[in-house]
């Protein structure tokens, strides 16, 4: 069994949903990355989604852009981010880790020696934003043979053939952009997402995570009431962007954030447990 699968099954026996922080690897700097992720842990994270820099992120909003040039500056690569989990994992076995970013760094390494190097470093998943599930046989086939799960993204208007494609092809848990447009965009309509949650469901048995537009410990608590996880990352990475010339300040500002979510999101689960009790 996959750490993800473990992860989610845990997490449904205690009936509670999972909270995924996004980061990106080298963001101020290289030496903050792996000291954050296990601030991270201990502020509630179940799932860490590690950014992978890349210069041409064009899923991305202005303030992950940002943080991807911060990183660059520190000639942050692939292979590095994969050196940052080997180190994460010497200190923690157990809390998955999943890589986001572009097709064209995992392409130049090459699928197999990737899949084998970041299995072998321990990480759990991969996202790659511009890869359609069409195109992926390959590339799905290299990650699986490696016990990586491929993960797909699906958005607001894409149509129940397609979610049937990507079900297909899935594995992990799938993840659903709540908004049209890229990261960091607002205005999260709630019960729209739940609609389209449980349309997703009626295609896939795997977990839903929602992200795109999780700013507070209000909207993760909200979103926690109709998916399987919360994804969050544009309100962390603008924290840590206001405190990069003061890198000691980072991990202990994202972990409040976090564990303000995490008691949200706890709070929100366990009235709902009580209200469907008899």
């Amino acid at each position: 069994m996959s750490r993800l699968q473990a992860r989610f099954e845990r997490l449904q026996a205690e009936g509670r949903k999972a909270l995924i922080p996004y980061v990106t690897a080298g963001d101020p700097r290289p030496d903050v990355t792996v000291g954050l992720m296990h601030a991270m842990v201990e502020a509630g994270a179940d799932v860490l989604e590690l950014g992978v820099p890349f210069s041409d992120p064009m899923a991305d909003g202005p303030v992950i852009q940002r943080a991807t040039e911060r990183a660059l500056v520190h000639h942050v690569s692939l292979h590095r981010v994969i050196d940052m989990v080997r180190e994460f994992r010497a200190r923690d076995e157990t809390t998955p880790v999943v890589l986001m970013g572009y097709l064209n760094p995992i392409e130049a390494m090459g699928y197999a020696a990737f899949a084998e190097a970041a299995q072998a470093a321990g990480v759990d998943g991969v996202l790659t934003v511009d890869l359609p599930p069409e195109e992926a046989g390959e590339f799905v086939a290299a990650v699986h043979g490696h016990g990586l799960d491929p993960i797909f993204l699906i958005a607001p208007n894409t149509d129940e053939a397609r979610i049937e494609r990507i079900a297909a092809v899935a594995s992990g848990f799938v993840y659903y952009v709540s908004l049209k447009g890229v990261t960091g965009a607002a205005n999260l309509d709630i019960a729209g997402v739940g609609a389209r949650v449980e349309a997703i469901r009626a295609h896939t048995a795997l977990p839903v995570g929602v992200g795109f537009g999780v700013t507070d410990a209000a909207t993760a608590a909200a979103v926690a009431a109709v998916a399987d996880a919360v994804i969050v990352g544009s309100a962390l990475v603008r924290r840590m962007e206001a405190l990069a010339e003061s890198p000691g300040e980072i991990a202990p500002a994202v972990a409040a954030v976090l564990a303000e979510m995490r008691a949200a999101m706890d709070g929100v689960e366990h009235r709902i447990t009580e209200e469907s009790t008899p």
